[in-house]
């Protein structure tokens, strides 16, 4: 099922994101809605995470798949081409999330279901409705300029 629009999160504030997050080596990390593959190869490769996009554009999880391997990381990156409502996500230690408001709300229940006790949810510019952040920040991603203004939210079931 279709739910949000493909939008890259720009890589300065991935990089905050998955800080923001303390997301550590070993750990696994799952992106919902992986688009092309940025976050996750980040995740692997300065992060040391194992990492697992989901993604439901053939062409967007092709697009990944081959930076993957080119990068030859598919050893701790794997991009699953399904709608995220069918993947389970109870392995993660951490979830990233930049869908919508609406979406996010869609996919709460499943989170709520399947996560473990310390799990932490990351999302990008859209709350879960419901879940009370921890940490709530704004970044700016060209503190020059002044903008774009990010807002991060880090939840932990």
């Amino acid at each position: 099922m279709f739910i949000a629009p493909f939008v890259a999160t720009p890589l300065p504030v991935v990089r905050h994101m998955l800080s923001s997050v303390d997301l550590k080596p070993g750990e696994t990390f799952y992106d919902l809605g992986a688009g092309d593959g940025r976050t996750v190869i980040m995740a692997a490769q300065e992060f040391g995470a194992r990492a697992v996009g989901v993604e439901l554009r053939e062409d967007l999880a092709k697009k990944a798949l081959s930076i993957i391997y080119e990068l030859g990381i598919q050893d701790r990156v794997t991009i699953v081409q399904e709608d995220i409502f069918r993947v389970n996500v109870a392995p993660a230690n951490v979830v990233f999330l930049y869908l919508t408001t609406s979406a996010n709300d869609k996919i709460k229940s499943k989170l709520e279901k399947e996560l473990r006790k310390g799990t932490r949810v990351v999302s990008h510019d859209y709350e879960i409705l419901g879940w009370k952040p921890h940490k709530t920040e704004n970044f700016c991603e060209n503190p020059k300029l002044g903008y774009p203004s990010h807002t991060i939210y880090v939840y932990t079931k």
